[in-house]
This record gives C-alpha cells, structure tokens and sequence, in this order.
C-alpha cells in the first residue's frame, strides 16, 4: 500500500472522527492531557516547576484519571519517565516490553477502554546522551538511523494498544519510516500519526525536562529543532510531513507562534490542527495570576480560544482538568 493511500488511521475511533471536523467553540473533545509515567509503579511525585502536575506510576493511574473520565475526559498523551530502567545510545528502553508507557497503555485500555491513547515518540528520555536520536562520534545526528528507531518504537507502542503515535524527535523522514512501519505490520488503518511538525526551539521546555528527566548531557537541540524566527521553515516542515503521510500536524509551542498556527491551518487545511501549549507556557500563566496580573480562568479561556481562531483544534494542555469543569 501507498502511504498517501492509508487515510483510516486518520478516522479509526470516534474522537479522531470528531477531530475532521471542529466547530469555532472550545469543546471538551479538543483537550488531550499530557502525563508523565513512571517506571516506579507506585509513584504520585510531584513536578515543581509545573504547577498541579506529578509523575505517575501505573498503579495510581485509575485513582487519578477515573474523576476526570466521568467529566469527561477524552483523550491522555504519555510520556515515559523512565528513572530506573538502564539508558544506553540507541534509547533501548523505549520499546522494551516493560517501559512504563507500554505498561501504561495496556493498563488504561483495561481501565478506561474508551479512553483515546497517545503516546510522544522519542529517544530522549531513554538515552543516556538525552537527545532524541542516534550520535555520531562527533556528537552529530545520524537522521535516517536515528528515523528508523523511532519508527521501531511507534510500532511497539502500536502493538500495546496505542491509538496515535506522535513523533517529538524532529528527525527528517521519521514520519515516512512511521507509516510504513505501521503500514506494513498491519496497523496503517487503525493508528494515527500526529506529527510534531514545527516544533521549535524555545526557552519555554524548562519544566517539562524536570517532568520527564529528558534534559541533554551536552549540547542543544538547535540542529534539529527549528529556530525561533524561521516560519518558512516551519511551513516546509509541515508540508513535508503532511507528504508523508501525517495525519494531525502540530505546532508547540503554542502562544509565541500563534502565526505558525495560523499558516499551519492554511497549508493543512483538509487536516486536523494541533498545538501544545508546553510547560513553560503554563508555569507563565500560573506565575501571572498568583502575582495577581490576571485571573488565571479567565487568561487560560483567552489564550486557547487565540489557539483555536488561529487555526488548531485540538489542544496538549496541562489545563485539561480546569477545562473540564470550566466548559
């Protein structure tokens, strides 16, 4: 099969049906919450810097999500958080059968069968250089290595029952090796991809590296994440991917880069759209409004509804939980 010929996966299950087809309000539909799970099965440890947010292990996970299902939750994306599992250059742990996000997707498909699972796709957390791909000896990516591993996790993540996979790494071609993975081990119809397409490089990941210990040993991600000013590049990332056959294309972060959104929109304008409004964004707003600059539900209604005129409709957001009381 042709990639661009495989768009069921794109329109599996009910939600990523909802998602085609979006109206111009904020609905519960469109929050999908970012959780970060551990390898301690027992864990509820606290992120200090991203407030009302803690690693989870998966014996905690019903007590945890279970209030948030009944008000309607519909959707988790996970990161694993993996603090005792050995690390090594290739990201081994990623798809080892005992991960805690394959763990994980397989105790919330008993727990929560209707539950949509993400799962982020990337090498960081799981090597022991902390980048998100495979090195050279000089320290340089090897990008179509680095697109194959990660196409390789995907497919475990596939196989444990995930219902998106969604690609972090920002390596060329990783969404290409995906599908075909996917496509060729019989989960092309039934799996969605969402790409990470213009993620950028941006001072505000600060507390997610807390959350998910990702941080690199040494270096940056300047190489493979984009720059800052590069909204060319970005809408080249984007249509790449889309020609690869993605399909949800995302842009993080979010509020700094409300016209990427909007020419996202454009360009993917048969797709769905969507955006992470990422840890630093969150803290910012949560430090505004204990400084008493802003109510906090009143910013958070005015920064996603800018998300949603701007072109995404559907949302990474810490504020999930608050959205599904507030809507």
């Amino acid at each position: 099969m042709e990639i661009s010929s495989c768009l069921q996966g794109g329109y599996h299950k009910p939600l990523s049906r909802q998602w085609q087809n979006q109206g111009k309000s904020l609905q519960k539909s469109m929050f999908m919450y970012p959780i970060f799970i551990t390898d301690d099965p027992d864990a509820s440890v606290e992120i200090k810097s991203l407030p009302n947010q803690r690693r989870w292990g998966i014996n905690r996970l019903q007590e945890f999500l279970a209030p948030l299902v009944e008000k309607g939750l519909k959707s988790v994306i996970l990161f694993g958080v993996p603090l005792n599992m050995k690390k090594d250059y290739r990201g081994s742990a990623a798809d080892d059968i005992n991960t805690p996000v394959i763990l994980a997707i397989k105790k919330l498909k008993q727990l929560f069968p209707e539950l949509y699972i993400a799962c982020d796709v990337c090498l960081c957390e799981y090597t022991d250089h902390g980048h998100c791909g495979l090195l050279r000896e000089d320290g340089s990516i090897y990008s179509h290595e680095s697109a194959q591993r990660v196409g390789e996790v995907a497919l475990a993540y596939a196989q444990a029952g995930a219902d998106c996979v969604a690609p972090s790494d920002m390596m060329d071609g990783r969404i290409l090796q995906m599908k075909r993975k996917l496509i060729d081990n019989g989960f092309g119809n039934r799996v969605l991809v969402m790409a990470y397409s213009a993620k950028f490089s941006t001072n505000l990941y600060g507390p997610f590296r807390e959350a998910a210990g990702s941080a690199p040993s040494f270096g940056d991600r300047k190489c493979y994440q984009l720059p800052p000013n590069a909204r060319g590049l970005a809408r080249r990332a984007v249509q790449r991917d889309l020609n690869e056959g993605a399909d949800i294309v995302m842009v993080k972060p979010s509020l700094p880069y409300l016209d990427v959104i909007s020419d996202t929109a454009q360009i993917a304008s048969d797709y769905p759209v969507a955006c992470y409004v990422v840890s630093g964004e969150f803290a910012m707003l949560h430090a505004g409004a204990k400084a008493g600059i802003y109510d906090l539900k009143s910013i958070a209604f005015e920064t996603h509804e800018s998300f949603l005129r701007a072109g995404a409709n559907i949302f990474l957001s810490y504020f999930t939980p608050e959205f599904l009381d507030w809507l």
